[in-house]
Protein backbone atom coordinates (compact mmCIF):
# COMPACT_ATOMS: atom_id res chain seq x y z
CA UNK A 1 0.00 0.00 0.00
CA UNK A 2 1.51 3.55 -1.01
CA UNK A 3 1.77 5.87 1.95
CA UNK A 4 1.67 9.37 1.77
CA UNK A 5 5.60 9.73 2.75
CA UNK A 6 6.35 7.55 -0.59
CA UNK A 7 4.26 10.31 -2.58
CA UNK A 8 7.10 13.21 -2.24
CA UNK A 9 10.87 13.43 -1.86
CA UNK A 10 13.05 16.11 -0.38
CA UNK A 11 16.00 17.23 -2.92
CA UNK A 12 19.40 18.10 -1.15
CA UNK A 13 20.86 21.31 -2.04
CA UNK A 14 23.27 19.59 -4.09
CA UNK A 15 20.44 17.81 -5.89
CA UNK A 16 19.23 20.97 -6.64
CA UNK A 17 22.21 22.68 -7.89
CA UNK A 18 22.55 19.84 -10.33
CA UNK A 19 19.56 20.18 -11.39
CA UNK A 20 19.10 23.47 -12.21
CA UNK A 21 21.79 22.80 -15.36
CA UNK A 22 18.55 21.12 -16.70
CA UNK A 23 16.03 24.23 -16.47
CA UNK A 24 14.82 27.60 -15.60
CA UNK A 25 15.39 29.01 -12.47
CA UNK A 26 11.95 31.39 -12.18
CA UNK A 27 10.65 33.61 -9.40
CA UNK A 28 7.27 34.71 -9.06
CA UNK A 29 4.41 35.90 -6.52
CA UNK A 30 1.69 34.16 -4.21
CA UNK A 31 -1.15 33.03 -7.41
CA UNK A 32 0.58 32.84 -10.09
CA UNK A 33 0.10 30.08 -12.11
CA UNK A 34 2.66 28.10 -13.24
CA UNK A 35 1.08 24.81 -14.87
CA UNK A 36 -2.24 24.96 -16.06
CA UNK A 37 -4.81 22.12 -15.26
CA UNK A 38 -5.39 20.49 -18.76
CA UNK A 39 -1.84 21.21 -20.31
CA UNK A 40 -0.08 18.98 -22.36
CA UNK A 41 3.54 17.73 -22.03
CA UNK A 42 3.54 19.94 -18.84
CA UNK A 43 6.35 21.30 -17.26
CA UNK A 44 8.38 19.90 -14.22
CA UNK A 45 8.01 22.17 -11.18
CA UNK A 46 10.40 22.19 -8.72
CA UNK A 47 10.25 24.32 -5.58
CA UNK A 48 13.13 26.20 -4.42
CA UNK A 49 11.53 28.67 -1.82
CA UNK A 50 8.42 29.59 -0.69
CA UNK A 51 5.83 26.92 -1.86
CA UNK A 52 3.48 25.33 -4.09
CA UNK A 53 -0.19 24.50 -4.42
CA UNK A 54 -1.46 21.82 -5.96
CA UNK A 55 -5.70 22.42 -7.29
CA UNK A 56 -7.76 20.06 -8.71
CA UNK A 57 -11.17 20.07 -9.85
CA UNK A 58 -13.42 17.80 -8.12
CA UNK A 59 -17.21 17.58 -8.19
CA UNK A 60 -17.12 19.15 -4.37
CA UNK A 61 -15.54 21.89 -6.84
CA UNK A 62 -11.76 22.84 -6.97
CA UNK A 63 -9.58 21.91 -3.46
CA UNK A 64 -6.18 22.22 -2.94
CA UNK A 65 -4.98 18.72 -2.50
CA UNK A 66 -1.27 19.21 -1.83
CA UNK A 67 1.79 21.28 -1.74
CA UNK A 68 5.31 21.59 -2.30
CA UNK A 69 8.37 23.44 -0.07
CA UNK A 70 11.86 23.72 -0.94
CA UNK A 71 13.71 20.69 -2.43
CA UNK A 72 9.86 19.06 -3.78
CA UNK A 73 8.41 18.72 -7.26
CA UNK A 74 4.81 18.88 -8.52
CA UNK A 75 3.43 16.70 -11.03
CA UNK A 76 2.49 12.90 -11.72
CA UNK A 77 2.97 10.75 -14.03
CA UNK A 78 2.04 13.28 -17.25
CA UNK A 79 5.23 15.12 -16.60
CA UNK A 80 6.83 11.94 -18.01
CA UNK A 81 4.55 10.70 -20.21
CA UNK A 82 3.27 13.92 -21.82
CA UNK A 83 -0.43 13.33 -21.15
CA UNK A 84 -3.09 15.74 -20.45
CA UNK A 85 -2.24 17.03 -17.06
CA UNK A 86 -5.12 16.61 -14.31
CA UNK A 87 -4.32 19.50 -11.88
CA UNK A 88 -3.46 23.12 -11.46
CA UNK A 89 0.00 24.10 -10.11
CA UNK A 90 -0.23 28.22 -8.31
CA UNK A 91 2.05 29.32 -6.33
CA UNK A 92 1.58 29.62 -2.47
CA UNK A 93 3.98 32.22 -1.61
CA UNK A 94 6.52 34.68 -2.91
CA UNK A 95 9.85 32.23 -3.99
CA UNK A 96 11.63 30.40 -6.57
CA UNK A 97 11.09 27.64 -8.41
CA UNK A 98 12.82 25.52 -10.96
CA UNK A 99 11.24 24.92 -14.30
CA UNK A 100 12.37 22.05 -16.36
CA UNK A 101 10.55 21.96 -19.17
CA UNK A 102 9.41 18.64 -20.96
CA UNK A 103 11.62 17.70 -23.16
CA UNK A 104 14.71 18.67 -20.85
CA UNK A 105 12.76 16.74 -18.26
CA UNK A 106 12.86 13.35 -20.74
CA UNK A 107 16.18 13.95 -21.74
CA UNK A 108 17.48 14.06 -17.35
CA UNK A 109 15.27 11.05 -17.03
CA UNK A 110 16.88 8.88 -20.46
CA UNK A 111 20.69 9.99 -19.02
CA UNK A 112 20.82 9.95 -15.12
CA UNK A 113 19.92 6.74 -13.44
CA UNK A 114 19.85 8.79 -9.90
CA UNK A 115 17.14 11.10 -10.54
CA UNK A 116 15.23 8.14 -13.15
CA UNK A 117 15.17 6.36 -10.19
CA UNK A 118 13.76 9.10 -7.78
CA UNK A 119 11.42 10.76 -10.59
CA UNK A 120 9.98 7.52 -11.61
CA UNK A 121 9.52 6.18 -8.42
CA UNK A 122 7.42 9.03 -6.73
CA UNK A 123 5.65 9.76 -10.26
CA UNK A 124 4.40 6.03 -9.90
CA UNK A 125 3.75 5.85 -6.60
CA UNK A 126 1.46 9.51 -6.94
CA UNK A 127 -0.61 7.52 -9.58
CA UNK A 128 -1.19 4.64 -7.85
CA UNK A 129 -2.13 6.66 -4.28
CA UNK A 130 -4.51 8.63 -6.53
CA UNK A 131 -5.73 5.34 -7.46
CA UNK A 132 -5.73 3.30 -4.28
CA UNK A 133 -7.74 6.20 -2.40
CA UNK A 134 -10.42 7.26 -4.83
CA UNK A 135 -8.61 10.93 -5.55
CA UNK A 136 -9.49 10.91 -9.13
CA UNK A 137 -10.45 14.46 -11.44
CA UNK A 138 -12.12 12.64 -14.13
CA UNK A 139 -15.36 11.84 -13.86
CA UNK A 140 -17.92 9.64 -16.06
CA UNK A 141 -21.69 9.97 -15.54
CA UNK A 142 -23.59 7.31 -17.34
CA UNK A 143 -25.62 3.94 -17.01
CA UNK A 144 -23.94 0.81 -15.66
CA UNK A 145 -25.40 -1.11 -18.76
CA UNK A 146 -24.72 1.28 -21.16
CA UNK A 147 -22.22 -0.70 -23.18
CA UNK A 148 -21.13 2.81 -23.93
CA UNK A 149 -19.79 3.78 -20.55
CA UNK A 150 -18.35 0.28 -19.78
CA UNK A 151 -15.99 1.00 -22.80
CA UNK A 152 -14.65 4.31 -21.39
CA UNK A 153 -14.40 3.23 -18.02
CA UNK A 154 -12.27 0.12 -19.75
CA UNK A 155 -9.76 2.58 -21.83
CA UNK A 156 -9.21 4.87 -18.10
CA UNK A 157 -8.67 1.43 -16.34
CA UNK A 158 -6.49 0.06 -18.54
CA UNK A 159 -4.10 3.26 -18.64
CA UNK A 160 -3.92 3.70 -15.26
CA UNK A 161 -6.16 7.02 -15.39
CA UNK A 162 -8.23 7.26 -11.83
CA UNK A 163 -11.49 8.04 -12.30
CA UNK A 164 -15.10 7.79 -10.40
CA UNK A 165 -18.10 6.89 -11.56
CA UNK A 166 -21.23 8.12 -10.91
CA UNK A 167 -24.72 6.20 -12.43
CA UNK A 168 -27.73 8.77 -12.43
CA UNK A 169 -29.58 5.77 -11.09
CA UNK A 170 -27.76 5.52 -8.20
CA UNK A 171 -28.48 9.06 -6.23
CA UNK A 172 -28.07 13.08 -6.89
CA UNK A 173 -24.37 13.17 -7.22
CA UNK A 174 -24.73 12.84 -11.16
CA UNK A 175 -27.53 15.38 -11.35
CA UNK A 176 -25.92 18.00 -9.49
CA UNK A 177 -22.75 17.53 -11.92
CA UNK A 178 -25.08 17.27 -15.34
CA UNK A 179 -26.80 20.71 -14.10
CA UNK A 180 -23.67 22.10 -13.25
CA UNK A 181 -22.21 21.28 -16.59
CA UNK A 182 -24.96 22.18 -18.21
CA UNK A 183 -25.52 18.02 -19.16
CA UNK A 184 -28.94 16.51 -20.07
CA UNK A 185 -29.67 12.76 -20.19
CA UNK A 186 -29.77 13.01 -23.71
CA UNK A 187 -25.67 13.74 -23.68
CA UNK A 188 -24.86 10.96 -21.50
CA UNK A 189 -22.65 9.11 -21.31
CA UNK A 190 -20.28 11.95 -20.74
CA UNK A 191 -16.44 12.32 -19.01
CA UNK A 192 -15.31 15.21 -17.27
CA UNK A 193 -11.78 15.88 -17.48
CA UNK A 194 -11.21 18.39 -14.58
CA UNK A 195 -12.14 21.98 -15.20
CA UNK A 196 -10.85 21.81 -18.66
CA UNK A 197 -13.29 19.91 -21.03
CA UNK A 198 -16.43 17.67 -21.14
CA UNK A 199 -16.80 15.62 -23.50
CA UNK A 200 -20.34 14.28 -24.88
CA UNK A 201 -20.79 10.92 -25.61
CA UNK A 202 -17.20 10.67 -26.59
CA UNK A 203 -15.70 7.10 -28.44
CA UNK A 204 -12.78 5.67 -26.70
CA UNK A 205 -10.46 7.03 -29.49
CA UNK A 206 -11.80 10.63 -28.37
CA UNK A 207 -11.62 10.09 -25.06
CA UNK A 208 -7.93 8.92 -25.55
CA UNK A 209 -7.08 12.36 -27.44
CA UNK A 210 -8.89 13.89 -24.72
CA UNK A 211 -6.74 12.72 -22.41
CA UNK A 212 -3.69 12.85 -24.09
CA UNK A 213 -2.76 9.24 -24.83
CA UNK A 214 -2.25 9.28 -28.68
CA UNK A 215 -0.10 12.70 -29.86
CA UNK A 216 0.74 10.76 -32.16
CA UNK A 217 1.80 12.74 -35.46
CA UNK A 218 1.19 11.69 -39.04
CA UNK A 219 4.11 10.03 -40.83
CA UNK A 220 6.13 9.79 -37.87
CA UNK A 221 8.88 7.25 -37.82
CA UNK A 222 11.28 5.43 -35.97
CA UNK A 223 13.59 2.83 -35.81
CA UNK A 224 10.93 -0.38 -34.47
CA UNK A 225 7.21 -0.49 -34.66
CA UNK A 226 5.94 -2.72 -32.37
CA UNK A 227 2.39 -3.01 -32.72
CA UNK A 228 0.57 -4.79 -29.76
CA UNK A 229 1.28 -3.88 -26.02
CA UNK A 230 1.02 -6.77 -24.14
CA UNK A 231 3.72 -8.41 -22.48
CA UNK A 232 6.17 -9.41 -25.69
CA UNK A 233 5.25 -5.73 -27.17
CA UNK A 234 6.50 -4.10 -23.95
CA UNK A 235 9.31 -6.35 -23.56
CA UNK A 236 10.54 -5.04 -26.62
CA UNK A 237 9.76 -1.63 -26.34
CA UNK A 238 11.71 -1.86 -23.19
CA UNK A 239 14.68 -3.57 -24.45
CA UNK A 240 14.79 -1.43 -27.79
CA UNK A 241 14.34 1.80 -26.66
CA UNK A 242 17.03 1.17 -23.45
CA UNK A 243 19.22 0.00 -26.15
CA UNK A 244 19.37 3.39 -28.14
CA UNK A 245 16.88 2.81 -30.70
CA UNK A 246 13.89 4.70 -31.28
CA UNK A 247 10.74 3.27 -30.56
CA UNK A 248 6.92 3.31 -31.23
CA UNK A 249 4.67 1.20 -29.61
CA UNK A 250 1.13 0.84 -30.45
CA UNK A 251 -1.95 -0.97 -29.05
CA UNK A 252 -5.45 -1.04 -30.11
CA UNK A 253 -6.61 -0.40 -27.17
CA UNK A 254 -4.46 -0.49 -24.05
CA UNK A 255 -1.06 -1.85 -22.69
CA UNK A 256 -1.55 -5.02 -21.36
CA UNK A 257 -3.06 -7.31 -23.81
CA UNK A 258 -4.98 -10.30 -22.66
CA UNK A 259 -2.44 -10.83 -19.37
CA UNK A 260 -3.63 -6.87 -18.28
CA UNK A 261 -7.25 -8.13 -17.85
CA UNK A 262 -5.63 -11.31 -15.20
CA UNK A 263 -6.52 -10.42 -11.90
CA UNK A 264 -3.67 -12.23 -10.26
CA UNK A 265 -0.66 -13.90 -11.61
CA UNK A 266 0.81 -15.57 -9.64
CA UNK A 267 3.84 -17.81 -10.85
CA UNK A 268 5.42 -14.70 -12.68
CA UNK A 269 9.03 -15.27 -11.37
CA UNK A 270 10.05 -12.61 -9.25
CA UNK A 271 6.43 -11.62 -7.64
CA UNK A 272 5.93 -14.64 -4.84
CA UNK A 273 2.58 -12.96 -3.78
CA UNK A 274 1.26 -11.85 -7.06
CA UNK A 275 0.42 -9.19 -9.56
CA UNK A 276 -2.25 -8.15 -11.40
CA UNK A 277 -2.00 -8.16 -15.20
CA UNK A 278 -2.65 -4.18 -15.17
CA UNK A 279 -0.40 -3.18 -12.79
CA UNK A 280 2.51 -5.38 -14.78
CA UNK A 281 1.98 -3.89 -17.61
CA UNK A 282 1.35 -0.11 -15.91
CA UNK A 283 4.92 -0.79 -14.36
CA UNK A 284 6.24 -1.97 -17.76
CA UNK A 285 4.82 1.16 -19.55
CA UNK A 286 6.46 3.57 -17.06
CA UNK A 287 9.52 1.99 -18.09
CA UNK A 288 9.27 2.32 -21.77
CA UNK A 289 8.42 5.51 -21.82
CA UNK A 290 11.49 6.22 -19.15
CA UNK A 291 13.61 5.17 -21.83
CA UNK A 292 12.11 6.89 -24.88
CA UNK A 293 9.83 4.64 -25.78
CA UNK A 294 6.51 6.50 -27.19
CA UNK A 295 3.30 4.28 -26.45
CA UNK A 296 0.22 5.29 -28.15
CA UNK A 297 -2.83 3.65 -27.26
CA UNK A 298 -5.88 2.89 -28.72
CA UNK A 299 -4.50 2.90 -32.58
CA UNK A 300 -5.51 0.20 -34.82
CA UNK A 301 -3.41 -1.32 -37.52
CA UNK A 302 -4.57 -1.50 -40.60
CA UNK A 303 -1.91 -2.58 -43.28
CA UNK A 304 1.59 -2.38 -44.11
CA UNK A 305 3.45 -2.50 -47.26
CA UNK A 306 6.91 -2.09 -48.32
CA UNK A 307 8.35 1.12 -48.23
CA UNK A 308 12.39 0.97 -49.87
CA UNK A 309 14.37 -0.38 -47.36
CA UNK A 310 11.52 0.61 -44.94
CA UNK A 311 7.92 -0.12 -44.16
CA UNK A 312 4.76 2.10 -43.77
CA UNK A 313 2.05 1.08 -41.52
CA UNK A 314 -1.13 2.25 -42.90
CA UNK A 315 -3.60 3.34 -39.37
CA UNK A 316 -7.20 2.79 -39.68
CA UNK A 317 -7.77 6.38 -39.01
CA UNK A 318 -5.49 7.31 -42.16
CA UNK A 319 -2.22 7.90 -40.33
CA UNK A 320 1.04 6.38 -41.83
CA UNK A 321 3.74 5.43 -39.90
CA UNK A 322 7.37 4.13 -41.15
CA UNK A 323 10.36 2.42 -39.46
CA UNK A 324 13.06 -0.11 -40.82
CA UNK A 325 12.24 -2.85 -38.40
CA UNK A 326 8.81 -3.96 -37.21
CA UNK A 327 7.55 -6.41 -34.49
CA UNK A 328 4.35 -7.91 -34.52
CA UNK A 329 3.18 -8.20 -30.69
CA UNK A 330 -0.54 -8.27 -32.07
CA UNK A 331 -1.44 -11.46 -29.90
CA UNK A 332 -4.84 -12.97 -30.08
CA UNK A 333 -8.59 -12.63 -28.67
CA UNK A 334 -10.63 -14.28 -26.81
CA UNK A 335 -13.74 -16.50 -29.07
CA UNK A 336 -17.37 -15.59 -29.04
CA UNK A 337 -19.51 -18.41 -28.08
CA UNK A 338 -21.44 -19.78 -30.98
CA UNK A 339 -24.76 -18.01 -30.17
CA UNK A 340 -26.54 -15.62 -32.38
CA UNK A 341 -27.06 -11.74 -30.85
CA UNK A 342 -24.35 -12.54 -28.50
CA UNK A 343 -23.22 -8.70 -29.51
CA UNK A 344 -25.96 -6.95 -28.23
CA UNK A 345 -24.91 -8.33 -24.64
CA UNK A 346 -21.37 -7.42 -24.80
CA UNK A 347 -20.55 -4.46 -21.60
CA UNK A 348 -24.06 -5.28 -20.43
CA UNK A 349 -23.77 -8.72 -18.94
CA UNK A 350 -20.90 -10.14 -21.04
CA UNK A 351 -17.27 -9.48 -20.63
CA UNK A 352 -14.37 -11.15 -21.29
CA UNK A 353 -11.70 -9.66 -18.44
CA UNK A 354 -12.28 -9.56 -14.84
CA UNK A 355 -11.10 -6.72 -13.30
CA UNK A 356 -11.85 -4.36 -10.12
CA UNK A 357 -14.30 -2.64 -12.65
CA UNK A 358 -16.06 -5.45 -13.58
CA UNK A 359 -16.22 -6.65 -9.68
CA UNK A 360 -17.48 -3.68 -9.15
CA UNK A 361 -20.88 -4.60 -11.09
CA UNK A 362 -21.22 -7.99 -10.24
CA UNK A 363 -20.99 -7.77 -6.02
CA UNK A 364 -22.86 -10.56 -4.37
CA UNK A 365 -24.60 -11.39 -7.62
CA UNK A 366 -24.31 -15.22 -9.54
CA UNK A 367 -21.82 -14.62 -12.52
CA UNK A 368 -20.58 -17.53 -15.04
CA UNK A 369 -17.21 -17.86 -16.37
CA UNK A 370 -17.09 -19.87 -19.39
CA UNK A 371 -13.16 -21.25 -20.27
CA UNK A 372 -10.56 -23.93 -18.72
CA UNK A 373 -7.21 -21.65 -18.96
CA UNK A 374 -5.22 -20.03 -16.27
CA UNK A 375 -7.38 -16.83 -17.32
CA UNK A 376 -10.40 -18.29 -16.83
CA UNK A 377 -9.22 -19.64 -12.60
CA UNK A 378 -7.94 -16.65 -12.50
CA UNK A 379 -11.13 -14.55 -13.27
CA UNK A 380 -13.24 -17.14 -11.51
CA UNK A 381 -10.63 -17.05 -7.66
CA UNK A 382 -11.22 -13.33 -7.91
CA UNK A 383 -15.04 -12.83 -8.56
CA UNK A 384 -15.61 -15.98 -5.79
CA UNK A 385 -14.46 -12.61 -3.50
CA UNK A 386 -17.03 -10.12 -4.87
CA UNK A 387 -19.82 -12.84 -5.99
CA UNK A 388 -22.59 -14.57 -4.12
CA UNK A 389 -21.67 -17.58 -6.50
CA UNK A 390 -19.49 -18.01 -9.63
CA UNK A 391 -20.29 -21.02 -11.90
CA UNK A 392 -17.22 -22.31 -14.04
CA UNK A 393 -18.16 -24.17 -17.24
CA UNK A 394 -15.95 -25.42 -19.98
CA UNK A 395 -16.16 -28.03 -22.69
CA UNK A 396 -13.60 -30.61 -21.05
CA UNK A 397 -14.16 -33.33 -18.42
CA UNK A 398 -11.21 -32.48 -16.72
CA UNK A 399 -9.43 -28.71 -16.18
CA UNK A 400 -6.20 -30.23 -15.40
CA UNK A 401 -5.27 -31.24 -18.72
CA UNK A 402 -5.07 -26.57 -19.36
CA UNK A 403 -5.23 -25.21 -16.23
CA UNK A 404 -2.26 -25.06 -13.63
CA UNK A 405 -2.75 -27.20 -10.81
CA UNK A 406 -2.48 -24.41 -8.02
CA UNK A 407 -5.60 -22.83 -9.33
CA UNK A 408 -7.24 -25.54 -10.28
CA UNK A 409 -7.23 -27.03 -6.51
CA UNK A 410 -8.50 -23.40 -5.17
CA UNK A 411 -11.38 -23.64 -7.25
CA UNK A 412 -11.80 -26.85 -6.45
CA UNK A 413 -12.01 -25.84 -2.52
CA UNK A 414 -13.56 -22.45 -2.76
CA UNK A 415 -17.25 -22.29 -1.42
CA UNK A 416 -18.25 -19.97 -3.43
CA UNK A 417 -17.44 -22.21 -6.76
CA UNK A 418 -19.22 -24.49 -8.64
CA UNK A 419 -17.30 -26.70 -11.10
CA UNK A 420 -19.28 -27.34 -14.17
CA UNK A 421 -17.42 -29.56 -16.60
CA UNK A 422 -18.32 -31.17 -19.57
CA UNK A 423 -21.31 -28.25 -20.77
CA UNK A 424 -21.86 -25.77 -23.35
CA UNK A 425 -23.67 -22.75 -22.92
CA UNK A 426 -26.37 -22.86 -25.53
CA UNK A 427 -28.66 -19.45 -25.04
CA UNK A 428 -28.80 -16.45 -24.05
CA UNK A 429 -31.66 -14.40 -22.20
CA UNK A 430 -32.77 -10.52 -21.18
CA UNK A 431 -33.55 -7.72 -23.64
CA UNK A 432 -31.88 -4.58 -22.23
CA UNK A 433 -29.15 -6.74 -20.69
CA UNK A 434 -28.21 -10.46 -19.65
CA UNK A 435 -30.35 -11.91 -17.02
CA UNK A 436 -29.59 -15.74 -17.70
CA UNK A 437 -28.48 -18.30 -19.45
CA UNK A 438 -29.11 -22.37 -20.68
CA UNK A 439 -26.38 -24.75 -20.69
CA UNK A 440 -26.48 -28.56 -21.97
CA UNK A 441 -24.44 -30.96 -20.57
CA UNK A 442 -21.91 -32.70 -23.57
CA UNK A 443 -22.42 -36.44 -22.26
CA UNK A 444 -26.46 -36.43 -21.10
CA UNK A 445 -27.79 -33.91 -23.09
CA UNK A 446 -28.88 -32.67 -19.92
CA UNK A 447 -30.18 -28.75 -19.63
CA UNK A 448 -29.55 -26.35 -16.83
CA UNK A 449 -30.62 -22.72 -16.43
CA UNK A 450 -28.81 -19.84 -13.97
CA UNK A 451 -30.19 -16.72 -13.42
CA UNK A 452 -27.13 -14.66 -13.94
CA UNK A 453 -26.70 -11.47 -14.49
CA UNK A 454 -22.83 -11.43 -15.45
CA UNK A 455 -21.29 -13.66 -18.28
CA UNK A 456 -17.13 -13.94 -18.35
CA UNK A 457 -15.96 -15.36 -21.51
CA UNK A 458 -11.91 -17.11 -21.17
CA UNK A 459 -12.64 -19.24 -24.66
CA UNK A 460 -9.87 -20.20 -26.59
CA UNK A 461 -7.97 -17.62 -28.77
CA UNK A 462 -7.80 -16.26 -32.21
CA UNK A 463 -4.32 -14.58 -33.63
CA UNK A 464 -5.38 -10.58 -34.92
CA UNK A 465 -3.77 -11.35 -37.83
CA UNK A 466 -6.39 -9.67 -40.50
CA UNK A 467 -3.80 -6.47 -40.66
CA UNK A 468 -0.84 -8.26 -42.22
CA UNK A 469 -0.56 -9.17 -45.54
CA UNK A 470 -1.30 -12.01 -47.44
CA UNK A 471 1.68 -12.74 -48.47
CA UNK A 472 3.15 -12.95 -44.90
CA UNK A 473 3.16 -17.09 -44.38
CA UNK A 474 0.56 -18.20 -41.47
CA UNK A 475 0.02 -21.66 -40.59
CA UNK A 476 -3.78 -22.94 -41.14
CA UNK A 477 -4.99 -21.03 -37.95
CA UNK A 478 -3.87 -17.55 -38.69
CA UNK A 479 -0.84 -17.79 -36.47
CA UNK A 480 2.34 -16.32 -38.06
CA UNK A 481 4.91 -18.49 -38.80
CA UNK A 482 8.43 -17.32 -37.93
CA UNK A 483 11.93 -18.52 -38.51
CA UNK A 484 13.09 -22.85 -38.68
CA UNK A 485 8.99 -23.00 -39.85
CA UNK A 486 8.66 -21.16 -42.60
CA UNK A 487 9.44 -24.18 -45.19
CA UNK A 488 11.89 -22.84 -48.39
CA UNK A 489 9.30 -22.60 -50.80
CA UNK A 490 7.11 -20.40 -48.76
CA UNK A 491 10.21 -18.06 -48.66
CA UNK A 492 10.77 -17.90 -52.38
CA UNK A 493 6.55 -17.60 -52.71
CA UNK A 494 6.58 -14.85 -50.04
CA UNK A 495 9.71 -13.01 -52.28
CA UNK A 496 12.54 -13.29 -49.34
CA UNK A 497 15.48 -11.46 -51.05
CA UNK A 498 18.05 -11.96 -48.90
CA UNK A 499 20.94 -14.64 -48.70
CA UNK A 500 20.20 -15.28 -45.06
CA UNK A 501 17.68 -17.46 -43.69
CA UNK A 502 15.15 -15.65 -41.68
CA UNK A 503 16.36 -15.51 -37.85
CA UNK A 504 14.29 -16.92 -35.01
CA UNK A 505 11.04 -14.37 -34.74
CA UNK A 506 11.59 -13.30 -38.31
CA UNK A 507 8.64 -13.64 -40.25
CA UNK A 508 8.44 -14.16 -44.32
CA UNK A 509 9.27 -10.41 -45.02
CA UNK A 510 12.98 -9.83 -43.94
CA UNK A 511 13.05 -7.27 -40.46
CA UNK A 512 9.35 -7.71 -39.44
CA UNK A 513 9.29 -10.11 -36.48
CA UNK A 514 6.67 -12.04 -34.86
CA UNK A 515 6.56 -12.50 -30.72
CA UNK A 516 3.99 -13.98 -28.05
CA UNK A 517 0.92 -15.13 -28.71
CA UNK A 518 0.25 -14.31 -32.51
CA UNK A 519 3.46 -16.25 -33.50
CA UNK A 520 3.11 -19.51 -34.44
CA UNK A 521 4.32 -22.34 -31.47
CA UNK A 522 4.55 -19.60 -29.14
CA UNK A 523 3.67 -20.82 -25.40
CA UNK A 524 1.15 -19.30 -24.39
CA UNK A 525 2.38 -17.23 -20.68
CA UNK A 526 3.30 -14.15 -19.64
CA UNK A 527 6.99 -15.21 -19.10
CA UNK A 528 7.70 -17.11 -22.40
CA UNK A 529 6.33 -13.70 -24.09
CA UNK A 530 8.37 -11.14 -22.23
CA UNK A 531 11.22 -13.57 -22.86
CA UNK A 532 10.54 -13.58 -26.96
CA UNK A 533 10.11 -9.59 -26.62
CA UNK A 534 13.47 -8.96 -24.78
CA UNK A 535 15.56 -11.62 -27.11
CA UNK A 536 14.29 -9.98 -30.65
CA UNK A 537 15.65 -6.90 -30.20
CA UNK A 538 19.51 -8.06 -30.33
CA UNK A 539 17.83 -10.28 -33.99
CA UNK A 540 16.72 -6.57 -34.80
CA UNK A 541 20.09 -4.92 -34.21
CA UNK A 542 21.98 -7.47 -36.73
CA UNK A 543 19.36 -6.87 -39.19
CA UNK A 544 19.43 -3.31 -39.33
CA UNK A 545 23.17 -3.48 -39.10
CA UNK A 546 22.96 -5.12 -43.17
CA UNK A 547 20.67 -1.89 -44.44
CA UNK A 548 21.91 1.90 -44.93
CA UNK A 549 21.05 3.85 -41.81
CA UNK A 550 18.25 5.59 -41.75
CA UNK A 551 18.97 9.41 -42.18
CA UNK A 552 19.12 11.22 -38.65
Amino acid sequence: MVSRADVNHDFSDAELEELAGFGTIESHKAGDLLVEEGAMAPDCIVTLSGHTDIFASTDEGRKRVGWMERGQFAGDLSVLTGQRHLSRVEMGADGDILRIAHGDFQRLIAGNSHYSDIFVRVLSARREFSNTRGFAVTIVIGAAMDRSVYALRDLLMKHGVAHRWFDPADGPVAAHLMAERGLTEADLPAVILGAADVLVQPTPEQLAAGLGLDLLPDGATADVLVVGSGPGGLAAAVYAASEGLTVIALDALAPGGQAGTSSKIENYLGFPTGISGNELARRATVQAQKFGARLVAPVRAASIGRDGDAYCLHLADGRKLRSRAVVVASGAQYQRLPIDGIEAYEGRGIYYGATPMEAQLCGNAEVTVVGAGNSAGQGAIYLASVAKKVHVIFRRSSLRDTMSEYLVKRLEEHPNIEIIPSTDVTALHGEEGLVGLTYRCRETGAEGHCDCRFLFLFLGASPNTGWLPREMVCDERGFVKTGADIAPMELVKAGWSLDRMPSRYETSWPRIYAIGDVRKGSVKRVASSVGEGSVVVSDIHQALAEIIPAAS
